[in-house]
């Protein structure tokens, strides 16, 4: 394999087109098998709606701070909020980056004993006071960017040689989505580098809008990172960890990060993880003989073991990212 010198730009609305959809599949199962990473351009959401959630972005994080912890992550057990600057952990080092958690409007749920852990991670979303906008701005880009995943990820089960509708049993009204809003402040004099420690996404697929700032990284197989200019209107796609498992290690969760800007510089960034149902455990997929062939098997990594059954590998990904939340809503007198 040639060195990876950039990630590949796919336009998505190729896939509706008859006549293009083979050579859109053909590039999309090389991205995702041989990178992990693409840039998405052809999505269909409006421009608008992409600025109006940066705009939304930087008026939320210019708020007091005060106003800001009014949300905090550590009021909700479900893990909803705002989190501040380096208080969230990756890879064993605190990121630097401040961050609204946003999932689906549900009610938490009244749960017994009996009823499996995961499920405390469902509940309501935290909204700020002082701008009540905030929320019909979010909730439609979730909107958009559940509809873009889904449909790369129905063009992915195409690329499988499976039915278009593979995955969607695991993708009703339960599925576990959520997003991120992310500031990265300017990096101090002598500070970290790191916006956000190495790590993989736990999800199916992420779905990322960035602003004109760099800073994500995507490893190579050699070790050394590309870095994902941002390429305006577009956004970075990556495969989570729950494809590889379903996959047999045929599609690739890749190892990023994000650096922090440097003095001055603000960056503005709005991941997506679209997740199915906390109930669903990863069933692999029939693939053809011919990509069977290649499957790299799933990674094995001691500090990041991977679980098929998709709420145990998700509670376990935010109990190691956020401890104060952790700490105050999950772990026993004992464990504390």
């Amino acid at each position: 394999m040639s060195r990876v010198n950039t990630l590949p730009i796919l336009d998505l609305s190729r896939f509706r087109v008859p006549r293009q959809r083979e050579r859109f599949l053909a590039e999309l199962r090389h991205a995702a098998h041989e990178v992990g990473f693409f840039y998405l351009v052809g999505h269909g959401v409006a421009p608008e709606t992409m600025r109006a959630i940066v705009d939304s972005a930087r008026r939320f994080f210019a708020l007091p701070q005060a106003q800001r912890l009014e949300i905090e992550n550590v009021r909700s057990p479900h893990f909803r909020g705002y989190t501040r600057t380096g208080t969230e952990q990756t890879a064993g080092g605190a990121d630097w980056r401040e961050q609204l958690d946003i999932g689906p409007e549900r009610p938490a749920l009244h749960l017994t004993e009996d009823d499996p852990r995961y499920l405390r991670l469902i509940g309501p979303n935290q909204w700020p006071s002082a701008l009540p906008e905030l929320r019909d701005v979010v909730l439609l880009w979730q909107c958009e960017a559940l509809r873009v995943s889904r449909e790369v990820l129905r063009a992915l089960a195409v690329a499988l040689g499976q039915e278009l509708t593979y995955f969607d049993r695991w993708f009703d009204a339960e599925a576990a989505v959520h997003l991120k809003v992310v500031h990265y402040p300017p990096r101090e004099p002598g500070g970290t580098e790191q916006g956000v420690g190495s790590h993989k996404d736990y999800g199916f697929l992420a779905l990322l809008q960035q602003d004109e700032v760099g800073g994500l990284q995507v490893q190579r197989a050699d070790g050394s990172w590309i870095d994902a200019t941002p390429i305006p209107d577009s956004f970075v796609v990556n495969i989570g960890e729950m494809l590889e498992i379903a996959t047999n290690g045929y599609l690739r969760a890749t190892q990023h990060r994000v650096l922090s800007p440097p003095a001055g510089v603000d960056r503005y960034s709005i991941p997506f993880f679209l997740a199915p149902r906390l109930d669903a455990v990863i069933e692999p997929i029939d693939l053809p003989p011919d990509l069977a062939a290649v499957a790299r098997g799933v990674t094995q990594d001691e500090n990041n073991p991977l679980l098929a059954a998709y709420g145990e590998n998700a509670l376990l990904g935010w109990l190691r990212s956020h401890p104060r939340v952790a700490e105050r809503w999950w772990l026993t007198p004992a464990e504390r």
